[in-house]
């Protein structure tokens, strides 16, 4: 059972806290997401697991097991990084192989493993090449299966997809997924594409300087951020300031909107994060249920994108913006006067 346990882990750099006392833990066979922007402390815990960063205080156990003090090529870890550091004069074999034979491994059993990895990642056949003679999607899958070549009890992967194009991104999202599952290893890796993350991630952690704002499965943390940090950072949102009323409202400058969540007492300060996907947009004010959020603006942009059209809608002073999904030609222009209506339940209760 390849279980990481991550214990109040707190690493500081002069008077910048790279890990906040961070505790996580990592089930056996589960694909998790640490996403964050730059400096929050996501690369920093990827790289103390894998032991090229030692903690200033706090435990790391790899199946129960305190791994503090374990050096690097003892821990039984495989690690792919975003450049791949694949090595320029060896063969595709040689790279996958260099694992088994710097443990003393020759010969047929090599050959057969060495094999394998190749077979597992589509790339039998290969085994001549030189990486500058291979695409970066190929390169990416090579690294891989090196670092699956030993049988390692955990994957470490830091932006595994980053240096490649969009579109081959995407599919290299799907292999990976795929490979992971086949093998069964327990993997953590860092992102910071929101897309990557909830693709990838049976469970993802958002960190911000250094701490942990919000961990859970993709849909929980996407659909009920707890925080405006959380909501901001994992995909794009409208967010709303007031006191709370009676009935579960909440007064703003843009008049009184409505929750299905909880909220403290009346006169508390509160805010609301709504979804641009959530909104429906109407040029009429006819509204579509009862009891929803209403709020009447002014359209100011219509950006198409292929997929959806983004708009952007002044309501007495304030920007809000809404995604609509392609069904056809968007049928509203800047200038035309609309009505903007959500269900109380896409309304949630977000910390500042």
């Amino acid at each position: 059972m390849s279980i990481v346990e991550v214990d109040r882990v707190e690493k500081r750099y002069g008077s910048v806290v790279a890990l906040g006392g961070v505790s996580l833990t990592f089930a056996d066979g589960e694909f998790f997401g640490l996403l964050g922007p730059s400096g929050s402390g996501k690369t920093t815990l990827l790289r103390a697991i894998a032991g090229f960063v030692a903690p200033d205080s706090g435990v790391i156990r790899l199946e129960g097991k305190d791994i503090g003090h374990t050096p690097v090529h003892r821990r039984e870890i495989g690690m792919v990084f975003q450049n791949y550091a694949l090595f320029p004069h060896m063969s595709v074999f040689d790279n996958v192989a260099f694992g088994l034979t710097v443990r003393g491994q020759r010969g047929d059993a090599v050959q057969k493993r060495v094999s394998e990895m190749l077979g597992l990642v589509r790339l039998a056949g290969f085994e001549a090449r030189q990486p500058r003679q291979l695409s970066g999607g190929q390169q990416q899958r090579v690294a891989l299966a090196r670092a699956l070549v030993t049988r390692p009890k955990l994957l470490l992967l830091d932006e595994p997809l980053g240096a490649l194009d969009k579109r081959l991104r995407q599919q290299m999202q799907i292999e990976l997924k795929q490979i992971q599952r086949e093998v069964g290893i327990t993997t953590i890796f860092v992102t910071h594409d929101q897309e990557e993350a909830l693709t990838l991630s049976d469970r993802i952690a958002i960190f911000n300087e250094g701490r942990v704002v919000q961990a859970g499965k993709p849909l929980e943390v996407y659909e009920r951020p707890m925080t405006a940090f959380a909501a901001n950072f994992l995909g794009d949102a409208n967010f709303f300031e007031g006191k709370v009323e009676a009935g579960g409202r909440i007064a703003t400058s843009l008049g009184s909107l409505v929750t299905s969540d909880p909220l403290p007492m009346a006169g508390s300060p509160a805010m609301i994060a709504v979804r641009p996907e959530k909104i429906t947009l109407t040029g009429t004010g006819a509204a579509s249920a009862v009891g929803n959020n209403r709020l009447e603006g002014r359209l100011t942009q219509a950006v198409y994108s292929g997929m959806s059209t983004t708009y952007k809608i002044d309501v007495n002073g304030r920007e809000v913006t809404v995604f609509e999904q392609n069904k056809g030609a968007p049928s509203l222009t800047p200038g035309t006067a609309v009505w903007l209506e959500w269900a109380p339940a896409h309304s949630v209760v977000v910390q500042p």
